[in-house]
């Protein structure tokens, strides 16, 4: 086993300024803490004095010597790198996908490379104050703990013809086919206001659809709208939680030639890009506001600045990147069909 070196600690440096003033000898004194001859001795050519060797003044110079020889971390306030990191914080980005961004940006230089928790401790290293603050906002939780999540009985009742989620083809579970997506609706201030969220399962890419209110009719429009936008290989199958805002289901299949799902009650999991997703829309449309405020052209905007966001589940590419290259793929294949 490899014997690993380790400075001295103040009590032994109290012990060694002790015994040298009775005058032992440098080599007893070492048989005495376990140490060898020669740390000791380079312990008191480097933190001596002239007047001798004193524990207090020994471990102040021996502090001082490890703080000059400390260099700056890398994600020091003044440094170029932190420019770039807090800039990408803005983006909203993750300290994680800033990370492999970094790496992919300059491979060769170490130098410009940072862990996704050197990131975290450098925002959490600010002093408490308006900068700290915005940091923190920039990050997908901002809150120092999380709400517990409340059980409780479904009073939402029951969608009629509902299809439950463990007949959907196996082959979903997967992510290795495209074409099938997840839902969601998000509310805004007393469920006035409302977005409806569609994200694909392989490629993660976002859509977003603005809708006067959650009911139904408004949903059936607004879905039926932003599938049929979509290439018709790309519409195989769609999972939904049992909102009621479902309920007109079958039309929205007759529509846009997709098979709708549903999960089981309280089973969040069972929709996991789109509650992930949720997650990062909240931080441009937090709990509480207005959503009506936001027209097509504002979500749209949010939307992209989610799918050209670096994702590790698509080896740090952009869900906009995968999605572009599956429909590359399509049309080449259309193309040689034809010919």
């Amino acid at each position: 086993m490899t014997t690993r070196y380790k400075q001295l600690q103040p009590e032994e440096r109290v012990t060694l300024a002790s015994l040298r003033q009775q005058g032992h000898s440098l080599r007893s004194i070492a048989k005495t803490l376990g140490r060898s001859a020669g740390s000791l001795s380079r312990e008191v050519a480097r933190n001596g004095s002239a007047s001798g060797y004193a524990s207090k003044p020994a471990e102040q110079a021996a502090s001082r010597r490890r703080t000059q020889a400390r260099r700056l971390p890398k994600l020091h306030p003044e440094g170029a790198l932190w420019g770039v990191v807090s800039h990408l914080l803005t983006w909203l980005w993750s300290p994680r996908q800033i990370a492999r961004t970094l790496r992919r940006m300059w491979p060769d230089n170490p130098e410009r490379h940072v862990s996704h928790e050197s990131i975290y401790n450098a925002i959490y290293a600010h002093p408490k104050g308006e900068l700290r603050k915005c940091l923190v906002a920039c990050l997908r939780q901002s809150r120092n703990t999380r709400r517990p999540r409340s059980g409780g009985q479904d009073r939402r009742g029951q969608i009629p013809e509902m299809v439950s989620i463990h007949v959907r083809p196996p082959e979903v579970n997967d992510r290795v086919m495209p074409g099938h997506w997840e839902g969601d609706l998000i509310k805004g201030a007393g469920n006035r206001s409302a977005v409806g969220v569609l994200v694909e399962r392989t490629t993660r890419l976002v859509l977003l659809a603005k809708m006067p209110d959650a009911t139904a009719e408004s949903a059936l429009a607004a879905f039926t709208a932003k599938l049929n936008d979509i290439a018709q290989p790309l519409r195989q199958t769609l999972i939904y939680d049992q909102g009621k805002e479902m309920a007109r289901h079958r039309e929205l299949a007759r529509n846009t030639n997709i098979r709708v799902y549903f999960c089981d009650p309280h089973s969040p999991w069972q929709r996991g890009s789109c509650e992930n997703t949720n997650g990062l829309l909240r931080q441009m449309m937090p709990k509480g506001t207005d959503l009506s405020v936001h027209d097509q052209q504002t979500l749209d905007a949010m939307a992209d600045l989610l799918n050209n966001r670096p994702r590790e589940t698509l080896d740090w590419r952009t869900p906009a990147q995968v999605f572009r290259e599956l429909m590359q793929g399509i049309a080449e294949q259309a193309s040689a069909t034809i010919h």
